[in-house]
């Protein structure tokens, strides 16, 4: 990526979870490993808070596995899902209030013949972060990133603020996949061709959910 993309800020997102949705859309999660860099362009997101909301995975309280989502804002939340993928969000509202964005999908700005060695199925360079799971698979995330504090300079993953996107270029609609709330309007994205298909909630869905709060 040309230039020097400035870091987002733990204050910065230390906002509601709606909110801060909306901010990520069009920044960038990059990561470092030892095979190299990979950055991706996020252009889909949903917004997840905690005992107000029935689908998010603080809804019943504290535990070790959510943890992380009590904050400070900035940490990247990883977890398991389906026993085969994870999952990565980016932390938001104050220290001590659950609230969290799942990383949907984005577009592969650095590292694409990397991103393509993780993803050699992907039939297009716009399916190859189209979706959660493989956008953490893209960007080479797992348990171990769980906490990893996104707003420091010298860490492995970092979210680095992107143009910002004009409030009438968002789209909103209702969360993938989830069994309750299915009709709360908190996934956000932008037009492009790397955007996530819409699928509504399932038993195995609500299964994997009940288990992803335990």
């Amino acid at each position: 990526m040309p230039g020097t993309p400035r870091q987002l800020t733990e204050q910065e997102l230390a906002i509601d979870p709606v909110d801060a949705a909306r901010l990520l859309l069009g920044s960038v999660i990059e990561s470092t490993t030892p095979d190299g860099v990979v950055g991706v362009r996020i252009v889909e997101v949903e917004a997840y808070r905690g005992g107000d909301d029935p689908a998010s995975h603080c809804y019943r309280g504290r535990t070790p596995r959510n943890d992380v989502m009590f904050g400070p804002a900035g940490r990247l939340y990883v977890y398991f899902v389906y026993g085969m993928h994870f999952c990565a969000n980016v932390v938001s509202s104050t220290d001590g209030v659950p609230g969290a964005v799942l990383l949907r999908a984005g577009e592969v700005v650095e590292g694409t013949p990397l991103a393509q060695s993780r993803r050699p199925a992907a039939r297009s360079v716009a399916e190859l972060a189209k979706g959660p799971a493989r956008l953490t698979t893209v960007l080479g995330l797992d348990r171990a990133h769980n906490g990893v504090n996104l707003t420091e300079s010298d860490a492995s993953v970092r979210l680095l603020a992107g143009p910002p996107v004009n409030a009438s270029d968002i789209r909103t609609g209702p969360r993938v996949g989830v069994a309750v709330a299915v009709d709360v309007p908190w996934r956000f994205w932008v037009d492009s061709p790397a955007v996530s298909t819409y699928r509504r909630g399932t038993r195995r869905t609500r299964v994997a959910s009940q288990t992803a709060r335990r």
